[in-house]
């Protein structure tokens, strides 16, 4: 916010790509100038970039990137697993030897990826604190 002629008005904000946040997620790094990393751990988010300063510490993926990464796992899996029933008729023990762990890998593969594109999206789209304009949190 800016103070202008006794009156507060926003302050103007650069538009942000979405394509280019959401790229820079998905590789862990930092939505904002692609270089810094945007986790310090498996799945832990850093607190600001170590670039360019980017504060990471109020976004809210939660729940989205869990679900994201079982939609894509269980299309994939089951779309295989049933490939391979009908062109070979397997039986049960060799179904549960490829497909757990098939699936457990895929997920925990996935889930970081998929994370950091959520925080990109959500800075992108400028939600949950990553709004310059928005009133800070102890305001």
């Amino acid at each position: 916010m800016i103070e202008y002629g006794g009156a507060t008005v926003p302050a103007v904000v650069e538009r942000r790509s979405l394509a280019t946040a959401i790229r820079h997620g998905l590789f862990g790094r930092c939505p904002h100038c692609g270089v810094g990393r945007l986790f310090k751990g498996y799945l832990t988010v850093a607190d600001h970039c170590s670039e360019c300063g980017e504060a990471f510490h109020h976004h809210r993926a939660d729940d989205a990137p869990p679900y994201i990464t079982i939609s894509i796992v269980g299309h994939l899996i089951v779309g295989l697993m049933l490939s391979v029933e009908v062109a070979w008729h397997p039986p049960l023990w060799v179904h549960t030897a490829l497909w757990v762990p098939l699936t457990i890998i895929s997920a925990l593969v996935l889930l970081r990826p998929v994370k950091g594109a959520v925080i990109g999206l959500q800075w992108a789209l400028m939600m949950h604190g990553f709004d310059p304009n928005a009133p800070k949190e102890d305001e």
